[in-house]
């Protein structure tokens, strides 16, 4: 089964905010030590990863490299 940010936050009992906050390291500052660490263990404890495929349908980047190439065959 796949967690979602929301099965992670119900299961640490904060918000979806704080778990992106430390999936991304980003406002660590906002989230106490201790909260860190519990979203963590729940983290690890549930195998969780975050979707790339989520995650560039909100950013608008994919991170794929396109390569086009033409050339004539002699034929």
């Amino acid at each position: 089964m796949s967690h979602t940010y929301k099965d992670i936050a119900k299961k640490a009992k904060v918000s979806i905010s704080t778990i992106s906050r430390v999936v991304n390291s980003k406002d660590l500052q906002k989230v106490g030590k201790k909260t860190q660490e519990r979203v963590r263990k729940v983290i690890s404890d549930s195998n969780f990863t975050p979707n790339v495929i989520a995650r560039s349908l909100v950013s608008r980047k994919t991170f794929n490299i396109t390569m086009r190439s033409s050339f004539d065959s002699m034929a």
